[in-house]
């Protein structure tokens, strides 16, 4: 991980991954450490998540919290920025606009280290939001894995489910959820049905 990583300016790191493959409990990980070492740290987190410790924290599934500031833009992010913040993190940064991108470079730039947190590819298997750009700017990069739920294989998928069934290719690109509605996948196990065929059976 980036913990040994050292500069004399200011740095963009990413943590990439699915859900349940730990990307918020690292990013608390690493603010943790950033405050034993003195570190000023601000957290921003996209209001769409809500889930577990509600609206004005980023927790993790293994149920550790922080207290973090819900925005729903990169330009919200710059107008409540602590001046004196030597760290700023962003959680779920994939809800976010392109503008993120423009932002975590201004701030490397001006001796910031900025962490963000984000799942890179959306229920498809497709790329999610600004995270392709991110983790080109970035000088740390950490893609982490889940366990597929069923085979046991590294999981690189996010599978989302209605109703226990895998959900179309068409569905809306943005349904924040869990368990309840997400799961885990590798390659090989993740299915995104595109149609139907002749008998009504999705393919």
């Amino acid at each position: 991980m980036s913990d040994g990583f050292q500069t004399s300016g200011g740095w963009i790191e990413v943590i990439a991954g699915v859900m349940f493959s730990g990307k918020s409990e690292e990013l608390l990980r690493r603010l943790r450490r950033a405050s034993i070492a003195r570190k000023r740290v601000q957290l921003f987190k996209s209001h769409l998540d809500d889930r577990y410790a509600g609206l004005y924290a980023v927790s993790s599934h293994d149920g550790r919290s922080a207290s973090a500031i819900p925005v729903d833009s990169s330009s919200q992010i710059a107008l409540r920025l602590d001046p004196a913040a030597q760290v700023v993190a962003i959680d779920e940064a994939q809800f976010l606009d392109c503008g993120v991108v423009e932002l975590a470079t201004s701030l490397a730039e001006r001796g910031r280290r900025v962490i963000l947190a984000g799942t890179d590819t959306d229920f498809r298997g497709e790329p999610f939001g600004a995270m392709p750009q991110l983790m080109a700017v970035a000088e740390v990069v950490d893609k982490l894995h889940a366990i597929c739920v069923l085979c046991g294989a590294p999981a690189s998928r996010n599978q989302r489910l209605i109703g226990g069934q895998p959900a179309p290719y068409d569905s809306p690109t943005i349904m924040v959820g869990a368990a309840d509605s997400y799961e885990a996948r590798c390659r090989q196990c993740h299915a995104v049905p595109r149609g139907e065929d002749a008998q009504g059976r999705l393919l």
